[in-house]
């Protein structure tokens, strides 16, 4: 795999996101808090994580949930995946939701997200008056019949 520098100032107290095997793609991100949040069913909460970031031009960093916090406790992230972009400098916070019937307490140094770093290309537009056709055409929202 390839791999690029990324400058980064930690705060939170914890180790820097790191892969946790040789072929992980994302970084667990640790909530920087002074004391427990209690999110309430259906409550959601900006989270910080105490990470400054400087992507190079052509990059972005995505938050993504937890697939663990998702399956045992229903917590997810509200924008999913979050973007980080390249000119952005501030606390990289993660907006928790409680998606359970059931409080959920975050406590500090809890592994609240993933951090995936890729990389992005810019689109030119191209105004045109007909699209190709495809099989597939308008098809869309299940039109294949599969669940």
């Amino acid at each position: 795999m390839d791999s690029i520098k990324v400058k980064i100032i930690n705060d939170s107290g914890f180790d820097l996101p790191a892969y946790e095997t040789p072929l992980s793609a994302g970084m667990d991100v640790h909530a920087r808090l002074d004391s427990p949040v209690v999110l309430a069913p259906l409550q959601r909460a900006l989270i910080p994580t105490g990470l400054r970031i400087q992507l190079p031009a052509g990059y972005e960093c995505q938050i993504r949930p937890r697939s663990g916090l998702a399956l045992k406790h229903g917590v997810s992230l509200v924008n999913t995946p979050g973007t980080i972009d390249a000119d952005y400098r501030g606390e990289i916070g993660v907006i928790l939701i409680n998606l359970s019937d059931t409080p959920f307490t975050v406590n500090p140094g809890e592994r609240i997200a993933q951090m995936v770093v890729k990389e992005c290309v810019r689109v030119e537009w191209e105004p045109v008056g007909r699209l190709d056709d495809t099989v597939r055409g308008e098809g869309g929202f299940g039109h294949t019949g599969v669940d």
